[in-house]
């Protein structure tokens, strides 16, 4: 996966940039002061400082609209042209008029890169390692300050330093950040899908995925378009085709699916199975138990919870089984034909599409990704030919992870995705069916086959074929409506193009249920992080070095005191940089919930510290100690969890069709909840003093910690669109619980 990983660093050199704007004007403040003559203008001073905050909070109010328009590759492009002239107009200004233009528009850079660096991230990463990458973003912005600040240091012992240089040089990384972006990023392929450019997408997975077989994610980024469905969670039991028999237990054979492995002669069945799947078990006990609790728990945190306790420790993706699920889902029958719809045939919007051949057969384990038997209802449909439908044609098979094999249909996380035709008859005796999404995953561990039925995990028996139990997650897919078989406007066999998915009013698309969920979790989350301290700690902690002998020290090798105190802010950021590190391998192992949880309270304690330390009178050296052990810890292990997990949680609930809008929903109340925590601090400290200030911090961090551990789901290993799916099921549990 070194593509992807290579793209999330380049994309992340954004952030550096910002982290590197952020800490430039806090030391060449102190020089433009002299020269402008501000000591007795405070309010021009703040100006100066804070243009680029709100820079960054105007452009925000569009960035995610126009991302979803124009695509996330060229806002990034725009965003490294602000930074560049931005910090070419800051090298240049003659006043500090044309000083704050520069501001302005570095602002812009930055609300841009804040805003799109996690989304793009997200789109681009697999599953199992995006937690890590999106990590990245927060260890390039410490690792930008911490250059700014040695560089800033080292400008600030010069006999005159120059603050336009020390703002302008910010031109040379965004120069580079340019060239990044415009040669060596790829666009978003969830973007290029949801604008039909399939193609392009494919190519782009291609080069992320260091694979040519990327139909299994090429046909999840196309369910992704869909979203707010009527998702039903189901049980499968999945074996060798010849060694899974029928029993009362399990449903009909017209319901199985048919999956065949790129091997020759390797066939699996998947069956329903009546009575539910264990994570159907476990999200309507977490619903009832929500209902007994007052709704205080999510139902949807129980939800995902389930997917997590259930999962196998070597993943499912790894498993005996699911390695040799190949690219072919059927439902059982013999199919006489097939009708490709392959991505290769597809052209531009409003252009015609042609006719594909039928020449392919069930037998070939190179056929079509999806097929299915003829039914009664098709035959006096208009634009189904009798025969079989199917889409995206599939390649070998490939290695995945660690050089294991993969299944084609494999979508990350241990996931698989199949589609099946279900057929009923109503009341009237007419039939009717419907086309059916299915999202797999495999529960516990590979049991085995006894007698005619086979065992569930945990059994005591031992038998002849090995099986796994697979919950589901079943939905109408996106491009299929029983609506499109009677319209003349349909693309292959009854699918409508990818393109046509995302036509509507943006505004409904935000009052899906999930999506109304999910924008609670990220809004929540990311006012909870704002007050919960940073900022304050922050500008606290010179003080505290101060006292911690730090300043004596430096003074006596003749720093000054404008420079200690850039080289205390250096020295402050650079302990941050191996408790990121440790976050980004954390991330994906122990999941972005379970990182708040554990290190939320090492917040509160520290904080706490604060408040004791500044309310009773202790021997300085003891105080200096405690104080300086607390703000390292709350520094620490914020950017472990509180720092990184908003951005990264937000970024992945949201679906495709209004990823860009709900994140730059989130990331406004960012920059809002910033302004007014910076703002208010002076205010604060005046009226309660510093133990109140901190005192407040603690009280936010236990409110945060609450919210996690009722409202935020675990979303560590699992595709986008399942997680998207998660939330659309979770809300509708929750307003069952509210009407029940």
């Amino acid at each position: 996966m070194s593509g992807a990983v290579l793209v999330a660093v380049a994309a992340a050199i954004g952030n550096l940039l910002q982290g590197w704007d952020n800490a430039t004007i806090a030391g060449a403040v102190l020089y433009i002061k002299k020269e402008f003559d501000l000591e007795g203008n405070p309010s021009m001073e703040g100006l100066i400082v804070a243009m680029s905050l709100i820079g960054a909070t105007l452009i925000t109010t569009c960035s995610g609209g126009v991302a979803d328009w124009l695509g996330r590759r060229p806002m990034l492009i725009l965003s490294s042209i602000l930074y560049f002239v931005g910090s070419l107009v800051m090298l240049w200004s003659p006043n500090v008029y044309v000083l704050l233009l520069g501001r302005l528009l570095d602002g812009f850079g930055v609300g841009l890169v804040v805003t799109l660096v996690p989304i793009y991230i997200s789109e681009t990463a697999p599953p199992e390692i995006r937690g890590l990458l999106n990590t990245l973003p927060q260890f390039t912005g410490s690792g930008g300050m911490f250059l700014s600040y040695c560089m800033v240091f080292g400008m600030s012992l010069m006999p005159s330093p120059s603050w336009r240089l020390m703002l302008g040089v910010l031109f040379i990384p965004s120069l580079i950040f340019f060239f990044l972006t415009v040669f060596f990023l790829p666009e978003s392929p969830r973007w290029l899908v949801s604008k039909g450019r399939m193609l392009e997408a494919k190519r782009v997975l291609q080069r992320l995925r260091d694979r040519e077989d990327v139909s299994g994610e090429m046909a999840l980024l196309v369910e992704g378009l869909g979203f707010g469905g009527e998702t039903t969670i189901e049980e499968y039991i999945i074996g060798p085709a010849d060694e899974v028999t029928d029993d009362q237990d399990i449903a009909v054979d017209k319901d199985q699916i048919k999956l065949y492995g790129a091997e020759e002669g390797m066939t699996w069945v998947a069956r329903p199975v009546k009575g539910g799947s264990t994570m159907s078990v476990l999200s309507r006990h977490g619903s009832t138990m929500s209902r007994r609790q007052g709704s205080l728990i999510d139902p949807l945190v129980t939800l995902f919870g389930s997917v997590h306790e259930k999962m196998p420790d070597t993943g499912s993706m790894r498993s005996a089984l699911f390695p040799h699920f190949g690219s072919m889902f059927s439902v059982g029958g013999n199919q006489p034909r097939n009708e490709d719809w392959d991505e290769e045939n597809l052209v531009g919007e409003g252009e015609d599409y042609p006719s594909e051949r039928g020449d392919d057969s069930d037998d070939d384990l190179h056929s079509p990704l999806i097929s299915r038997q003829t039914t009664s209802m098709e035959k006096d449909m208009p634009h189904i030919a009798q025969g079989t439908l199917s889409t995206f044609r599939h390649g070998s098979q490939v290695h995945g992870a660690h050089g294991e094999g993969a299944g084609s249909m494999g979508i990350g996380g241990g996931w698989q995705v199949a589609w099946k035709w279900t057929e009923r008859e109503d009341e009237s005796g007419q039939k009717e069916g419907g086309f059916k999404r299915i999202y797999l995953h495999q529960e516990g561990f590979p049991g085995s086959r006894r007698g005619s039925i086979v065992s569930l995990p945990g059994g005591d028996g031992t038998g002849e074929a090995e099986f796994v139990q697979a919950s589901a997650l079943v939905s109408q897919p996106a491009l299929y409506s029983k609506d499109l078989l009677l319209k003349e406007h349909t693309v292959g066999p009854a699918m409508l193009h990818p393109s046509e998915t995302t036509k509507g009013s943006i505004w409904h698309d935000l009052h899906d249920p999930g999506v109304k969920r999910a924008l609670f979790v990220g809004v929540g989350l990311q006012i909870l992080q704002q007050f919960s301290g940073i900022n304050g700690v922050l500008y606290y902690t010179p003080q505290i070095l101060e006292q911690a002998g730090v300043g004596i020290l430096l003074s006596n090798m003749g720093i000054s005191s404008s420079s200690a105190s850039l080289l205390i802010s250096a020295l402050t950021t650079f302990v941050m940089l191996p408790a990121i590190a440790v976050a980004m391998r954390l991330m994906d192992l122990s999941g972005r919930r379970t990182l708040l949880l554990t290190t939320i309270p090492i917040l509160i304690a520290s904080l706490l510290v604060l408040v004791i330390s500044n309310l009773v009178h202790m021997n300085s050296i003891v105080h200096a100690v405690l104080s300086t052990v607390s703000v390292v810890l709350y520094f620490c292990f914020f950017v472990m969890g509180f720092g990184p997990a908003p951005n990264i949680l937000c970024s992945e609930i949201f679906p495709t069709r209004v990823r860009g809008i709900c994140i730059a929903i989130c990331a406004l109340t960012f920059w809002i909840c910033d302004i007014i925590v910076t703002y208010s601090l002076p205010v604060l400290l005046k009226s309660i003093g510093l133990a109140g200030v901190f005192g407040m911090y603690a009280i936010v961090c236990c409110i945060s910690w609450v919210f996690v551990f009722l409202k935020v789901p675990e979303t560590k290993g699992m595709p986008l669109e399942v997680i998207t799916e998660f939330f659309s099921v979770g809300a509708r549990q929750a307003e069952a619980a509210k009407t029940d």
